[in-house]
């Protein structure tokens, strides 16, 4: 007997075939999201996507990005610190464990929000300066006010 290691051959044809595959399947899962997104459909899965955008559209929401119902801008920065600080707190617990689009879709979204969140307080800011807000929004809830701090621009 010799001592001879097998020899693995790799077929390249079959890599190519199996890696064109793989981002075939990919697109068309990442279309199912998009569809389901525009159709106002729950994903049938939840992944780390999602959860990073319900994250920053809850601090959208409160930084008046999107408007109530009524179609009003809502404000309330104490609430859209809140999400973006729990997406701070998902960006440093999970450093090094995740994919490279994770990653830059996570640091991007919160680099984002933090700098639309210094804008708009610093819009709010002048607003209450110039007396063109609605309500007295307080420094924070126990401050006496029942609104935590809801502002909107009138």
């Amino acid at each position: 007997m010799t001592d001879e290691q097998p020899k693995i051959i790799a077929d390249e044809d079959w890599k190519a075939a199996a890696q064109a595959e793989k981002a075939k399947l990919k697109a068309a899962d990442d279309a199912a999201r998009e569809r389901q997104a525009t159709k106002g459909e729950l994903p049938d899965q939840i992944g780390f996507e999602e959860v990073v955008r319900l994250l920053a559209t809850q601090a959208l929401m409160y930084l008046g990005a999107i408007p109530d119902p009524s179609g009003r801008a809502m404000v309330a920065p104490d609430l859209a610190r809140l999400h973006i600080d729990m997406l701070g707190v998902i960006q440093q617990k999970t450093k090094g464990n995740l994919s490279d689009e994770e990653q830059k879709l996570l640091d991007g979204t919160v680099h984002e929000l933090r700098l639309t969140f210094v804008e708009v307080n610093r819009a709010v800011e002048q607003a209450a300066a110039e007396g063109k807000l609605q309500g007295q929004p307080p420094a924070n809830p126990a401050d006496g006010g029942a609104d935590g701090g809801i502002v909107k621009p009138g």
